[in-house]
């Protein structure tokens, strides 16, 4: 991509400040809590958005990939959901429409 502006994975604690110290809590049980935390660590590498002057794209997948590119000249509508905690911690789930009545990309 030429002239990348942005690209980011999600949070892992920012998003679930709760969940993560639940799984920290429950790493002397059987290892339990760190199946947990690297699980959820996969999970969120496997997902990255990158956008630049003229694009913005989503990946996400290890061992498979989908990805979804949007030009920034279609994009006609771009919605932001954030909760109170989401708010506190500086996260939320953005989603980007195009034309349709569903988002072509919800991170």
């Amino acid at each position: 991509m030429e002239g990348l502006s942005y690209s980011e994975n999600p949070a892992m604690f920012r998003n679930n400040p709760l969940g993560f110290v639940l799984s920290i809590l429950l790493i002397p049980a059987f290892g339990l809590g760190l199946l947990i935390l690297l699980y959820w660590y996969a999970a969120t590498k496997a997902a990255k958005l990158s956008v630049d002057a003229s694009d913005v794209l989503f990946e996400k997948g290890l061992l498979s990939k989908e990805r979804s590119e949007l030009r920034i000249r279609d994009i006609r509508t771009v919605r932001v959901k954030q909760s109170f905690s989401q708010r506190i911690f500086g996260t939320g789930t953005i989603e980007i429409f195009t034309a349709g009545d569903k988002p072509e990309i919800s991170v």
